[in-house]
């Protein structure tokens, strides 16, 4: 999938949404894309790999906990100091440290890779960990309350994620699925990619933009992690480098807008703030893709 074709599908989930003037289409889309297709898109990637693969990319698991504490140190650091009793210093480090990796994560690695295991690896590690901490982010910041374990096991329930631990679980009990059973799997979840743009912009809004948490969330969740990645990890192999590179760099979560606004902090601005910083990033890796030809 090419930048044009990205493009042009989030277009159409915005036109869509435009002239459906409904929910109920999306939310169909959303439990078919989430809960099915993208379960079975990491299973057949992960399971289709063996344990010496797995070992081969350990860097892409130490990237994951080195970026999550990078954007959360940096984010709250600014939060408490700069921000004080604001609430937007609570959506700030959910912002910052939920990132977009399935929806816009796997379609950009695509242009760089041919084999995007390492990136959807690095995807699913970090929502396991990073669910449980931005849920006790929005809920301190908010008049909420939040249990840090029962978000944690919601993590675990989540199919992509429960797909990912059971195909890792195969490649490390060294069972190897055939390929007539893994090909039809691969080829189903392929299909969550495509959907998954045509889901995101339709969540497209503008609503309460402000160019000061514009420029803050754009530090702490894309400048600071694409500056600690491109210079600590250029020198790796191509799929590690830019598994991670594209996956650390990723504008936030639409699920970190979710959770902002079931806590009712600052929702508004952290979706128009998502969605110009969608639109940066893919003009980011664009111009990186044409740079490196």
């Amino acid at each position: 999938m090419n930048i044009t074709e990205m493009l042009a599908l989030i277009g159409l989930g915005f036109v869509l949404k435009k002239l459906l003037k409904s929910e109920k289409p999306f939310d169909y889309l959303r439990i078919l894309v989430n809960d099915i297709l993208l379960a079975f898109f990491i299973f057949g990637n992960v399971a289709s790999k063996d344990l010496s693969y797995l070992l081969s990319i350990k860097t892409v698991f130490l990237y994951v906990f080195l970026i999550i504490g990078i954007s959360l140190s940096t984010s709250y650091l600014y939060g408490r100091f700069r921000l004080k009793n604001d609430p937007w210093a609570g959506a700030l480090m959910v912002l910052s440290v939920y990132p977009n990796t399935a929806a816009l994560g796997f379609p950009i690695a695509s242009l760089f890779l041919k084999d995007i295991t390492p990136a959807i690896l690095y995807s699913t590690t970090n929502s396991l960990i990073v669910i449980p901490i931005v849920t006790f982010i929005a809920a301190h910041y908010s008049s909420g309350g939040a249990s840090v374990k029962d978000s944690f096991l919601k993590a675990l329930k989540f199919p992509p994620t429960f797909a990912n631990l059971i195909a890792l679980a195969l490649v490390i009990a060294g069972i190897k699925l055939p390929g007539w059973f893994l090909g039809p799997v691969k080829t189903i979840g392929w299909w969550s990619i495509p959907l998954l743009l045509i889901y995101f912009g339709s969540r497209i809004t503008l609503r309460a933009l402000e160019l000061r948490k514009l420029l803050e969330v754009g530090t702490f969740r894309i400048a600071i992690p694409f500056a600690f990645v491109f210079l600590t990890l250029r020198n790796a192999k191509p799929e590690v480098f830019y598994s991670v590179l594209v996956e650390a760099s990723m504008p936030p979560a639409i699920a970190a807008n979710a959770i902002l606004a079931q806590y009712r902090l600052k929702a508004e601005e952290a979706i128009s703030v998502t969605f110009v910083l969608t639109i940066l990033v893919i003009g980011l890796f664009v111009l990186l893709k044409a740079l490196l030809g």
